[in-house]
């Protein structure tokens, strides 16, 4: 069954707004982790370490809102337009790609269909009308 939920990017500040989203939806995060926790987190300033790599809160039986600390001191440069993504989760490694390749056609590939630090099959890319999307694949590779 295909997913679609939002992805929103913050300058810094994802925490303070899901603590928000979460006073007014409710419900517990299902995923809260920060830069710190990635490979390259021993690179980034004690400030940027703190920041939120991935953060997921529930929002009704299905829907989940997402989002991550995109800071220019990162080298994202966030602009109304390019705060938010697509983000679509699939049953197969064979659907990722299908959806990836069929979407990105004539768009632009920022990170390629591959299995990721964190276990799962991600991707990202801008379509050919400039929007940003995300296919992800979580189950057993």
């Amino acid at each position: 069954m295909i997913k679609i939920n939002t992805y929103l990017n913050f300058n810094g500040n994802t925490e303070e707004a899901f603590n928000f989203y979460k006073s007014v939806f409710g419900g517990e995060f299902l995923v809260l982790q920060r830069f710190k926790e990635t490979p390259e987190g021993k690179n980034l300033s004690k400030e940027d370490r703190e920041k939120i790599l991935h953060i997921a809160l529930r929002i009704g039986e299905v829907n989940t809102l997402m989002g991550t600390d995109a800071s220019e001191s990162m080298g994202f440069k966030l602009i109304v337009g390019n705060n938010f993504s697509i983000s679509v989760s699939v049953d197969s490694k064979e659907e990722a790609d299908r959806l990836f390749n069929g979407l990105s056609v004539n768009g632009k590939v920022e990170v390629p269909m591959d299995n990721d630090f964190w276990g799962g099959y991600f991707g990202m890319f801008v379509d050919k009308f400039g929007i940003q999307w995300m296919i992800s694949f979580e189950g057993k590779k």
